[in-house]
């Protein structure tokens, strides 16, 4: 059961109304890597957890990101403080358009949703459950939630370059800062589990499973832990680069006797004629040539 405590988890102290600076900080409100989607890609994860451990995390930090969608929000709609009065009040047309335009889609958040907050990304394209993928398979699923956490940070980094009101800022570097902190969790929790990689039950074949293959070979080809070691067979012979398993590459299927006949008969009516040559629609427009 969640309770709300109406004190943020960080405060957030604005020095001055900036729509344009909303605008992009909204795509941690409602983008793929923002707030919202980290909470509900944790919160379903946790309930399907089996491990109490994991579980306990889990639902910890989907409820530490739903604070975190709450002091985006709060930033979103200070900033927009100014124009949402503005709208409401009708400002000299001229000053108001002048104020919630100049490049950005912050006039769309201004016209549609009166400066308020708006489950979209910075671009106005809508939230989606999309953005959560969840595979039950805490191997994959921590993975993908380590890379999440690296993509938020990195979105923060960039609004906080962009930023020059020092209180925003520094919420900014909290959010940001919140972020390395569960990417440690993750991690810990990943390696946690004895038999971590690679995720799921089943081995891989062996044959190639450490096998690199080279497959673009020339200037620039390197080398590295990545494909050189005890662990890699490293394959740039062109070569033994297809059909590895070691038939012929070619493509075959098992068909019953009436469905080979009917696959006669459709080759046989789309059989292409490779000595016919005629004039297409494509000849008769391009007009007269030199």
């Amino acid at each position: 059961m969640f309770m709300h405590n109406k004190r943020l988890m960080y405060t957030v102290r604005v020095g001055a109304p900036n729509p344009k600076l909303a605008n992009l900080i909204l795509e941690q409100f409602g983008g793929p890597d923002g707030e919202l989607a980290a909470a509900m890609r944790y919160f379903t994860q946790g309930l399907a957890e089996i491990d109490p451990g994991r579980k306990d995390l889990l639902l910890d930090i989907a409820t530490e990101e739903l604070s975190h969608l709450e002091v985006v929000g709060s930033i979103v709609v200070m900033l927009n403080q100014g124009v949402k009065g503005q709208m409401a009040e009708g400002l000299e047309a001229a000053e108001l358009l002048a104020d919630i335009s100049g490049g950005t889609d912050s006039h769309t958040m201004a016209l549609l949703y009166g400066g308020g907050v708006a489950l979209t990304n910075s671009a106005g394209v809508p939230w989606t459950a999309a953005y959560v993928d969840p595979r039950t398979e805490p191997t994959a699923d921590l993975r993908s939630n380590i890379a999440a956490e690296a993509r938020a940070k990195i979105i923060y980094e960039r609004l906080i370059n962009l930023c020059d009101d020092p209180g925003v800022k520094e919420a900014l570097g909290f959010l940001m800062t919140r972020e390395i902190a569960h990417q440690k969790s993750f991690e810990k929790a990943l390696y946690a589990i004895e038999a971590n990689f690679p995720p799921g039950k089943l081995p891989g074949q062996p044959e190639f499973t450490n096998t690199y293959f080279n497959m673009s070979q020339g200037e620039g080809d390197m080398r590295g832990p990545w494909n050189q070691g005890d662990q890699w067979d490293f394959v740039d012979d062109r070569a033994k680069q297809a059909a590895v398993d070691g038939g012929d590459g070619s493509v075959t299927v098992k068909m019953s006797r009436a469905d080979i006949a009917l696959a006669k008969k459709v080759a046989a009516r789309t059989r292409s004629d490779p000595a016919s040559d005629p004039t297409t629609g494509a000849e008769l427009g391009q007009g007269a040539t030199s």
